[in-house]
């Protein structure tokens, strides 16, 4: 009781008043050297790695050992048919293939706490595929954060059917990697940020995504807005859905 009373005392006297909180996740690691670059970032940016990549285990494990929360992203079938590599998620794969392949992607990503889709906007309308995706999950204590690939994404449903924590992306930040176009993609997650509370904002390994980073995210503890690890969003719901979790043993 005297250790809940000083942590609410903490959150009230060290927090600022009415500040947002914003996660920041960096996926699409795994594949190119330059990826190394995201370990320079603050360590309360997520990184989430693609499985079965030639830098991914590695880059996994650096970066939780930095202190970043890790996440694993699941490829996912997509409608343009882009070629997914290993490890993907696909409409003609049985229940048993796709929870095969899912324990695989953890059993290769280590530390990881929660997972994505990379791609997805096919898999992800699929009830199915969604529930069997989500049932992998709980079975790992893990969360999952919706991409947003698609706006008819089943993900949301299935995850509460089933029990797994869940939030979804709300804004990319460089689809253009084009100074301007990063400034205005920040200016939203600034605005939005601010308005809702809480905000979900995805971006790549891009070097040009790095730099920016790295000279703008100081830009938001003067915005009064809090750079969390993506599961601190979900603390509630994680502690209610996995109350025996823990950082050490999610694998």
């Amino acid at each position: 009781m005297r250790f809940l009373l000083i942590l609410l005392l903490q959150i009230i006297y060290l927090s600022p008043l009415n500040a947002a909180n914003l996660a920041i996740i960096i996926d699409d690691i795994g594949y190119r050297q330059t990826d190394e670059a995201v370990l320079s970032l603050p360590t309360n940016i997520t990184l989430s790695v693609l499985p079965h990549t030639p830098l991914g285990q590695k880059l996994a494990l650096e970066g939780h050992n930095k202190g970043h929360e890790i996440m694993i992203h699941l490829p996912m079938q997509a409608l343009s048919g882009n070629s997914l590599g290993p490890g993907a998620l696909t409409s003609d794969m049985s229940e048993q293939q796709i929870k095969s392949e899912i324990n695989a992607a953890f059993n290769n990503i280590p530390f990881a706490r929660g997972a994505n889709n990379h791609m997805g906007s096919l898999l992800t309308q699929l009830e199915n595929p969604m529930l069997w995706v989500m049932q992998s999950l709980k079975h790992k204590q893990a969360y999952f954060v919706d991409s947003m690939t698609t706006r008819f994404s089943k993900a949301g449903v299935q995850a509460k059917d089933v029990g797994v924590p869940l939030l979804q992306r709300q804004v990319f930040l460089d689809n253009d990697v084009r100074h301007f176009a990063l400034e205005k993609q920040f200016r939203q997650i600034i605005t939005q940020a601010k308005q809702q509370g809480t905000l979900v904002a995805i971006a790549h390994p891009y070097p040009e995504t790095v730099a920016y980073l790295k000279a703008n995210l100081p830009r938001l503890k003067a915005n009064g807005i809090n750079l969390v690890n993506t599961s601190e969003l979900l603390a509630v719901d994680i502690a209610k859905i996995y109350p025996t979790s823990s950082h050490q043993t999610l694998r």
